[in-house]
């Protein structure tokens, strides 16, 4: 692969990390907002125990309560996976985690739960939510809180390259990420933009599109350092297609495999 002209600036504004740091994303599957299926709906703690059951690491994503607690919960809006609607940012934790998710008994789970369930024992991949109009250094506090004293393997992500710096200056022990989708857009403009978020985010490994791989963006990464991991592996085509061009997928259905039996 011919080097990229971006390769000196990309070691000189976003070093790789520390061999070591991030290198365990490599060694796990992980099951996509946890391991659901019909009846046990994602981010729920069903699927969370699930995934535990099965030994897989879990990606779960954060939304700020009005009362600045981090809740797990994917939507900017209660209306597709509760009864409920509206904003989930206009909702305290109090008031969120009494919703029920469609189609089971449970509850919207705040992080500090889903810590306390899983333990320590799988890894956790932690996607920040955020627009372009937040102040993002509120959700990332309210995620660090609940991170101190933590000792099992975790990571934060985000799209927005805002996110993980604020962990790179606030938090710089805690293993950073930059999700990447290069949305068919792979012209010299898009190139320059993803080597821009690159920079800003100074990130320890990548979350990559698995519709955009093979990449030569997340190629010239992976060779320097950053651990690849690759979303949403839904087929055992993608699942191959990881295993090629990621070091670990982000997966759900068909993409992880059998629903797990409990008891």
């Amino acid at each position: 692969m011919p080097l990229s002209p971006f390769a000196p600036i990309d070691r000189w504004l976003a070093p790789a990390p520390d061999p070591g740091k991030a290198a365990w994303i490599g060694d796990h599957i992980f099951a996509h907002r946890g391991l659901h299926y019909p009846g046990v709906p994602e981010n729920s703690p069903g699927a969370f125990a699930a995934a535990i059951f099965r030994h897989y690491g879990i990606e779960c994503d954060i939304q700020r309560s009005a009362d600045g607690q981090a809740m797990v919960f994917h939507d900017w809006d209660l209306d597709r996976l509760t009864s409920q609607s509206g904003p989930v940012a206009k909702r305290n934790a109090a008031e969120l985690g009494a919703i029920m998710l469609t189609g089971s008994e449970d509850h919207i789970p705040t992080l500090r739960q889903l810590l306390d369930q899983i333990d320590g024992r799988v890894p956790l991949l932690i996607e920040i939510k955020s627009r372009r109009q937040m102040h993002i250094g509120a959700i990332c506090l309210a995620v660090r809180r609940v991170l101190e004293g933590y000792v099992g393997p975790h990571a934060v992500m985000s799209f927005d390259p805002r996110v993980s710096r604020w962990f790179a200056t606030h938090s710089p022990a805690t293993v950073r990420g930059l999700v990447v989708t290069e949305e068919n857009d792979k012209t010299a403009t898009g190139r320059i933009k993803r080597h821009l978020s690159l920079w800003q985010a100074r990130p320890d490994f990548l979350a990559y599109d698995i519709r955009d791989l093979p990449s030569a963006f997340a190629a010239g990464q992976r060779s320097r350092g950053l651990p690849v991991a690759s979303w949403t592996v839904r087929s055992a085509e993608l699942r191959d297609r990881a295993a090629l061009h990621a070091d670990a997928p982000i997966a759900e259905g068909a993409g992880i495999g059998q629903v797990p039996v409990l008891g």
